[in-house]
């Protein structure tokens, strides 16, 4: 089965027009704008986004009187104790985990307590303990039979460098934000290739997510909005902004569409599978994936070296 037939069931990249039916699509695209963790559909479907920056959104909310659904708990992808303990405290199956949250372009190298580079630390080894510590909760909640997904948010930004095996965490190599930035969006889409492969028996699959050029606190440490407007004005058309609702399409499509059953290990962009590029041309590329992070050696190769960084 071809995930491009989503192309016609997407349509257009308005968050109204690219939601599949259903409660649980409905359910996630409320939660992803109100800022909420967490939910339980009517269906009985449980969600866990991994947001950036949830407690300033719900603090947000709070200020202006708005009621905060719950559970939420911020999490530190970068703290293992953080990680650890959220996997721990969760209870029960689980259905859909959207890995979302990242940091982008640090400025100076800097390391977590662990000694290893902090885009990558908290983009992918984070991410990737607590898929690891929810496992269980994953293949319980793929038993009821439509399976169990896990969104895995990568970024066009992957064109810029494949996981430098050899040096993860720019001990030899000079440290440039957005090469660290890169390797660590690499690996969220090799994350999804090798966790399907390895948990497709267990009905859980994964797929990486582009949600595209969006105005956001991501963009905190290369001048915020301004940034923005000066690529933008740089690129002209070749860089498209998006809403923050047409930004989360992509992964809702993911998570909930009927024609990605049992479909995972593979990185879309505008709602579709991207296409497979030979070279990145240009400055700004906003779609197509590299055939490195695609590769199952290189996937392999980065779910042995993880756990290795995780002890």
């Amino acid at each position: 089965m071809q995930a491009r037939i989503l192309r016609d069931a997407a349509g257009d990249l308005q968050a109204d027009h690219v939601l599949p039916q259903g409660e649980v699509a409905q359910e996630f695209q409320r939660a992803r704008l109100d800022g909420r963790p967490e939910f339980d559909a009517p269906s009985g479907k449980r969600l866990l986004d991994v947001v950036a920056d949830g407690e300033r959104v719900v603090g947000q909310r709070q200020r202006m009187g708005e009621a905060v659904a719950q559970p939420h708990q911020v999490l530190d992808l970068a703290d293992r104790a953080s990680v650890n303990e959220l996997a721990r405290a969760w209870s029960g199956p689980l259905h859909i985990l959207v890995n979302n949250a990242g940091v982008m372009a640090v400025q100076e190298l800097t390391l977590n307590s662990d000694g290893h580079e902090l885009q990558f630390a908290t983009n992918h080894l984070g991410h990737f303990e607590l898929a690891l510590g929810l496992h269980d909760a994953l293949a319980a909640g793929a038993s009821d039979g439509a399976g169990a997904r896990i969104v895995s948010l990568s970024s066009s930004g992957h064109l810029r460098s494949p996981v430098i095996f050899d040096d993860i965490d720019f001990r030899f190599r000079p440290y440039e934000p957005f090469l660290a930035y890169g390797q660590s969006k690499t690996a969220n889409v090799l994350f999804a290739v090798e966790a399907t492969r390895r948990w497709a028996g267990d009905g859980i699959t994964a797929n990486a997510a582009m949600p595209g050029g969006i105005m956001t606190n991501l963009q905190r440490h290369v001048g915020g909005s301004e940034y923005m407007e000066r690529a933008q004005a740089a690129a002209g058309k070749e860089l498209p902004l998006k809403t923050p609702e047409q930004g989360a399409s992509t992964s809702i499509v993911l998570a909930t569409s009927p024609l990605l059953e049992g479909i995972g290990g593979r990185y879309f962009d505008d709602c579709n599978e991207a296409e497979l590029l030979e070279r990145r041309e240009g400055q700004f590329v906003m779609s197509g994936v590299a055939p490195f992070a695609l590769d199952p050696g290189n996937a392999k190769r980065l779910w042995d070296v993880s756990l290795e960084m995780l002890g």
